[in-house]
């Protein structure tokens, strides 16, 4: 209690002190420009009428300072955003000055000239102004006498980007003495900033200069400060500092901010989604929401990594529902807090079930009649499916026939099936069990109304069960960085574009096609690993040791992704192509399916196993017919 009494003081004496100084200004502004006017010289109406008019021209300007809320700027945090405040309330005090001094009778003795209300208000909007630019040039300068009371302390920094991020970035650097740090100035490409002064900030020279840079003015860490920055800069910048052995942050992209601000406290490490891979295709959302906004939406698999991504990327399009299905119970729980803490306003009703129970996915059905699925549930860790392939072939195809055949039956609008760029010539059980449930999915899109498709990606970055997390965690845990072959390769993407991919087949789909994404070049996974141990500040091979396990079963060694004009073709948007694929008819797909049930029903992994790849998959795929090469999947449905 003592304490918050005294909080209040304080604030009483600094507010007092404020207002002290600005009248004070407000007194030698009136003072000056009387001076000024009568050309040094006492007024004809004597100083007792200077001191009259002047608490009349005071209590006017306070007036119109609080109806503007001048007062309650903070002066050591005075910006330019304050200063259309100020200018408002000199200006409105100065045109009330006016219309009384035109309202004075013509015989009443004190009646200042109207050009002292000019030359007044001027110098009280300047003067309150410099006021406060010295208050803060005075807080600024305190901050950097700390630091130079301990030169040792100080962290010399070189921001790459001298743009309005990077001016920013400096400003909160210097206001909340991040890091003890000391600017040694910035790197930018563009020609017409090189030589150029930012907050006595030098731009050295280009990104290129680096290494020459870092060298002569002994730098300690570099932060690229541009919010938005293609990958290509980013891996320049990693490379180069990795020449120089130099740490490097980096600030987030807008989407990563939560309030859109710019804040040095926000710098975060490089990570490999920074480096792997293209730039991130654009979508337009509006494309989306058309098709999803006031639409009930089923989303199986919805604790998954890809499932979860998918619900909160719907949940933000408006529908009137997202019906979120999933048979882990802990994942569904995470998944429903955090849409409902995030976005309170979402519709969000949660179900526990498998995919696999037909009765289960018929109540749910029943209940919520969704308009738009998108099936994402699926067993897709290849290893452990070679040693599980009962339950890959359960799950994947005879779980997804089960929901494909509930919404036709419910008249579901739309289904889309998350597939898997492994399901390409298939050697795996995951792959082969994903490519025959893409062939139910077209079998499924000659019945009724519900337009089928399906979208397959690569590796998602992050996602539950990739190489990304694992090699996290055993450079955590000091090594070794277990890489299957040297020359295995894999194709990356972010799991928020894997998710929008998913989302825009929805407004491309005219029925039975499957989706596929130009994710540009194939990564090394051993690059990869070394990457990531770099990015941890250590060497790879000295500090964490990189063993080469040997292939896993069921993985190859090169993923297939083929997307030339013979194999594909193109949409309206860049880089969605559909697969020119040949299509299951859906005797075929009948036989399948009853097959596959047969199979699940032999708990011999290993005969499974070779039933499904060797019997079953190779029989399909002697048996399909081959589809039309120049309207692939385009089936016209019976109405």
């Amino acid at each position: 209690m003592n304490g918050e009494i005294i909080d209040r003081v304080f604030a009483l004496k600094e507010r007092f002190l404020c207002f002290s100084i600005d009248t004070a200004i407000m007194a030698l502004a009136y003072l000056f420009a009387i001076v000024l006017r009568f050309e040094f010289h006492a007024p004809h109406w004597g100083w007792n009428g200077v001191l009259i008019t002047f608490f009349v021209v005071a209590a006017v300007q306070w007036l119109f300072l609080f109806l503007f809320g001048c007062h309650k700027a903070i002066w050591k945090y005075i910006t330019v955003s304050d200063v259309p405040r100020f200018i408002s309330a000199v200006a409105c005090s100065a045109t009330t000055l006016l219309i009384l001094r035109f309202l004075m009778p013509g015989h009443f003795n004190v009646r200042p000239p109207y050009s002292i209300t000019f030359i007044n208000a001027i110098f009280v909007f300047g003067g309150l102004l410099l006021a406060r630019v010295f208050s803060r040039m005075l807080a600024q300068s305190g901050t950097h006498s700390v630091k130079s009371d301990r030169p040792e302390k100080l962290r010399n920094v070189l921001l790459i980007g001298a743009g309005d991020a990077g001016n920013t970035v400096l400003r909160e650097m210097r206001n909340q003495n991040q890091c003890n740090s000391h600017l040694i100035g910035f790197l930018d490409d563009d020609p017409a900033k090189q030589g150029a002064n930012i907050q006595g900030g030098t731009v050295l020279g280009k990104i290129k200069d680096l290494p020459a840079v870092s060298a002569r003015y002994n730098v300690d860490e570099v932060i690229v400060t541009m919010v938005c920055v293609p990958k290509e800069v980013i891996r320049r910048v990693v490379s180069l500092c990795k020449e120089s052995d130099l740490p490097v942050r980096i600030l987030p992209a807008f989407h990563e901010l939560i309030d859109g601000s710019v804040m040095a406290s926000r710098l975060r490490k490089v990570e490999i989604s920074d480096l792997l891979g293209r730039e991130e295709t654009k979508f337009d959302d509006r494309q989306i929401i058309k098709v999803i906004a006031n639409k009930c939406v089923l989303v199986t698999g919805a604790g998954g990594s890809i499932g979860s991504e998918i619900v909160r990327q719907t949940a933000r399009m408006g529908p009137s529902r997202v019906v979120l299905f999933e048979r882990f119970e802990n994942a569904l729980y995470q998944i429903d807090r955090e849409i409902r803490q995030k976005m309170p306003d979402a519709v969000i009703v949660t179900v526990v079930g498998d995919v696999c129970d037909r009765a289960r996915v018929e109540d749910v059905f029943r209940l919520y009649n969704p308009e738009v699925v998108i099936h994402a549930a699926a067993h897709k860790h290849v290893p452990m499916m070679e040693i599980n392939a009962g339950e890959a072939l359960k799950n994947n195809v005879i779980g997804t026939r089960v929901v494909g055949e509930t919404a036709v039956k419910y008249n579901a609008e739309r289904f889309i099936l998350v597939s898997t760029d492994k399901a390409v010539n298939p050697l795996s059980v995951m792959g082969v069990t994903k490519r025959l449930a893409e062939m139910v999915v077209q079998s499924l899109n000659r019945r009724g109304k519900t337009i089928f498709s399906a979208v397959r990606f690569g590796n998602v970055l992050g996602s539950s069960g990739s190489v990304v997390p694992l090699f996290q965690e055993q450079i955590a845990q000091g090594g070794p960085v277990t890489v299957t072959h040297p020359e295995m390769t894999r194709y990356f993407m972010t799991i928020e574009e894997a998710v929008h991919l998913v989302l825009l087949s929805i407004t491309q789909t005219e029925g039975g096609e499957i989706f596929i994404l130009d994710m540009g070049e194939p990564v090394r996974i051993v690059d990869l690993a070394e990457e990531m141990i770099r990015l941890s500040g250590l060497k790879p091979y000295d500090d964490i040791s990189i063993v080469f396990s040997g292939i896993r079963p069921g993985e190859k060694l090169y993923e297939d992704l083929d997307v030339s004009e013979a194999s594909v073709l193109k949409t309206e948007l860049a880089r969605i192509y559909i697969c020119k694929i040949d299509e299951a008819g859906p005797d075929l797909v009948d036989s399948m399916v009853t097959s596959c049930k047969e199979i699940c029903r032999n708990q011999d992994g290993d005969s499974v196993k070779r039933h499904l790849t060797i019997d079953l998959y190779a029989r399909l795929s002697n048996e399909i017919r081959v589809s039309d090469r120049e309207n692939p999947g385009r089936i016209i449905k019976n109405d």
